[in-house]
């Protein structure tokens, strides 16, 4: 078992690897009653043609099975995960993402149980005709409401501005049409492919007396399975154009609203992958923002002040495997002047009063406040270990990274990234607003 340990944050992580592939990190946290264990497998809603666990051809499968299979697997044929894991005083979730899928407890007690619990409802799938059929009506209305939601509808017509091709365009739910075509061969086949324990790892976090036993229950667990011979997952994905030129410059929508909504997306044109580089891009991008468009940006106070935006408005920068980009926005009385506010902001960023060392400081203070205090909520902590960026390096080095940026990184980031090709533009307007 492999021990990292971070001397200036006090923390250990012991990881290691079963003999079928499983990762395995704990991560003992003293003065601690509750314990979360999070197991995530590198499969989520862009995963839609790939082949299939002993196949040799491509399969292209409906927008939204990787969520529906997350939906599913709590259900078996004599037992509810959720119900089980409430016997053990567990509570109980799961999510997916456009690339995992993440089921996670936490708990005060019966941890081996639990865990227990976790890796049999997981890797022990069971569907049935009638059951894959009841979902289906159970997710589409959760799809209808999403539907209806302004800022959901905002957010994926930027999506699908800046990637008309590549499958992260769809919600991740996907749409009543595609999950009507989701059968229960299609979900054993998608679970045999993704869900193999080599493309999976188990994260806890919390009170762990001794890592050495946990290892051996996980282990015992896992020798009482038969699993395939681990195969490589072959995916595919649409060509996306690397100089933006497929990206659609601007949408807009009339829905039942009051005020207006507004926002910009920016594509990233260059993949950084999923490691180190994908992390210090992150850290530098988050820097970025937070020094334009923070609480001490001085034009933001200015467009706040002058009526362009209010206390609505955000930004995010989304990157993960096989895509990148950065969105800002929120509602407004004058949706264009916010777009257009945003845009000059992002076109003069390197000559913005607020591109400063000293604001740098202050931004990066805060960044490191932020990051310091994580450590001290067991959920973020799993969280971020279930983050892709991690395979390859540990949360242990984000505090060094964050404090080697300089404004010469933010000044090369902001050339490279903030290109007028590779932005678009929505708006949601107030149904009567073009008829009056």
């Amino acid at each position: 078992m492999k021990l990292r340990q971070n001397p200036r944050l006090g923390e250990r992580l012991y990881e290691t690897k079963l003999t079928n592939g499983l990762t395995i990190k704990l991560y003992p946290k003293s003065g601690y009653h509750k314990t979360y264990a999070i197991l995530t497998t590198n499969y989520g809603s862009i995963d839609k043609t790939f082949i299939p666990a002993g196949e040799t051809d491509y399969v292209t499968v409906p927008d939204g099975i990787a969520h529906f299979l997350e939906h599913k697997l709590f259900e078996k044929k004599d037992y509810d995960a959720f119900e089980k894991f409430g016997r053990y005083g567990a509570s109980s979730n799961a999510f997916t993402s456009f690339t995992r899928t993440s089921y996670l407890f936490s708990t005060t007690s019966h941890l081996k149980e639990n865990l227990d619990i976790l890796l049999d409802f997981v890797q022990e799938p069971y569907f049935t005709a009638a059951t894959v059929e009841k979902e289906k009506g159970i997710i589409g209305q959760e799809i209808q409401m999403y539907n209806d939601e302004p800022d959901w509808r905002l957010f994926y017509t930027v999506i699908g501005n800046l990637y008309p091709n590549h499958p992260v365009r769809t919600d991740i739910a996907g749409t009543v049409d595609s999950i009507a075509q989701i059968t229960p061969e299609a979900l054993y086949q998608a679970h045999a492919t993704f869900y193999q324990p080599s493309n999976m790892n188990l994260f806890i976090v919390g009170q762990i007396e001794d890592p050495d036993k946990v290892i051996d229950w996980v282990q015992a667990n896992q020798g009482q399975k038969t699993f395939a011979q681990p195969t490589e997952i072959v995916r595919s994905l649409p060509e996306e154009a690397d100089d933006g030129h497929d990206i659609i410059p601007y949408r807009s929508l009339e829905m039942p609203i009051t005020r207006g909504k507004s926002m910009v997306g920016i594509k990233g044109l260059t993949d950084y992958g999923t490691g180190q580089v994908a992390l210090e891009t992150k850290i530098k991008m988050n820097l970025l923002l937070e020094v334009l468009f923070g609480d001490s940006s001085t034009q933001v106070q200015h467009l706040y002040d002058v009526g362009t935006l209010d206390d609505s408005f955000g930004y995010e920068f989304a990157i993960q495997r096989s895509f990148n980009c950065v969105t800002l926005g929120g509602d407004a009385e004058n949706a264009q002047e916010l777009s257009d506010a945003i845009i000059d902001v992002l076109e003069h960023a390197t000559t913005s009063p607020d591109f400063s060392e000293d604001n740098l400081a202050l931004v990066k203070k805060a960044a490191i406040g932020e990051y310091l205090q994580a450590f001290n909520s067991l959920e973020a902590i799993a969280n971020q270990y279930s983050d892709e960026f991690f395979t390859e390096v540990s949360p242990f080095d984000v505090l060094g990274l964050i404090e080697q940026v300089t404004l010469a990184d933010l000044k090369q980031m902001a050339t490279d990234y903030f290109k007028i090709e590779a932005m678009t533009v929505c708006h949601i307007l107030p149904e009567e607003a073009n008829h009056a």
